[in-house]
């Protein structure tokens, strides 16, 4: 084992980082992972470099839950620039196309924002990391080429208008996993008469968690100055990731079982969905999925310290 491999940690959280525009998500993953020297971590689902906020980064055994992050409902500020689209959808791209803005009231462009809430259709952008026979379509975008993507359906929760003036609308969107917030700026553009971009985007809730309790890559650095217990306090249990789910605390037995992969069946348990288990000690133990004989099936369990 090399010298820098053996002096990395076993250190599990999540840490709500606040990521700056300008660098990439893995960028930033790999930032923290170094000031942590973490020997594992992941992120929780890519922002665009033009992007800032919200960005859940999973340490060690909290890794094992970033899949149910990733499917996680999403939320964000967005400001549009209308009139002006652009190759990639935001404001990194190239002008594609300019057109007047129409005259706005605010009445008109509410009703065309009821438009889009609920389930609705998006295609795919081409700049975006979706495989086309095996391609990335960025890199066919690159390449000046353009496939047919088939709609995909998500659902917008909620969008509201917070401000508008002259050719630039502020936006909060509340929506589902897989929305692609550029095609959103993009089609309400075009049903405004005008087309628009993302000016600028900030993403402000992932899943169970807000805007407060994040942290930059600065107090990061800082904390990493003062020693490893003051960048551990900046992590969150990797449970908290799963705050909304009902817990099961198991007996001695039933935390036995399960730890050896099996099926248990615990009193009073909920009778269908997912579940948070912990042992008698209130040690987090992973996710449950209760089967439909009512016993409590272990699907992703954890490593205790």
């Amino acid at each position: 084992m090399s010298q820098r491999r053996a002096n990395r940690r076993n250190v599990s959280g999540v840490l709500l980082l606040d990521k700056p525009p300008g660098i990439t998500s893995n960028r930033a993953l790999q930032i923290v992972k170094r000031l942590y020297r973490a020997r594992k971590a992941g992120h929780t689902g890519s922002l665009d470099p033009l992007a800032s906020g919200l960005l859940p980064v999973c340490l060690g055994e909290a890794t094992k839950l970033s899949g149910f992050l990733l499917g996680a409902d999403k939320r964000y500020w967005v400001r549009v620039r209308l009139g002006v689209r652009t190759e990639t959808g935001d404001a990194d791209g190239a002008v594609v196309e300019e057109r007047p803005v129409p005259a706005l009231e605010r009445a008109a462009v509410e009703a065309v924002l009821a438009r889009f809430r609920g389930e609705i259709e998006q295609i795919p952008p081409m700049y975006s990391a979706l495989r086309h026979q095996g391609e990335r379509l960025y890199r066919l975008a690159r390449q000046g080429q353009e496939v047919e993507r088939r709609p995909r359906r998500v659902t917008i929760h909620a969008l509201a208008l917070v401000g508008m003036e002259g050719e630039t609308l502020e936006i909060e969107v509340h929506c589902s996993k897989g929305t692609y917030i550029r095609t959103l700026a993009e089609d309400i553009g075009e049903a405004l008469g005008c087309g628009g971009h993302v000016a600028a985007l900030r993403r402000t809730g992932v899943g169970p968690y807000g805007a407060e309790g994040m942290v930059t890559l600065e107090q990061v650095r800082e904390a990493a100055e003062a020693g490893t217990d003051a960048l551990d306090r900046l992590l969150l249990p990797m449970e908290s990731a799963l705050a909304a789910w009902p817990e099961i605390r198991l007996d001695a037995d039933a935390a036995y079982y399960l730890r050896q992969g099996q099926p248990v069946l615990v009193p009073r348990a909920p009778t269908a969905g997912w579940v948070r288990l912990y042992a008698p000690d209130a040690a987090f133990l992973g996710v449950g999925e209760i089967l439909d004989d009512g016993r409590v099936a272990p699907r992703r369990l954890v490593r205790a310290g």
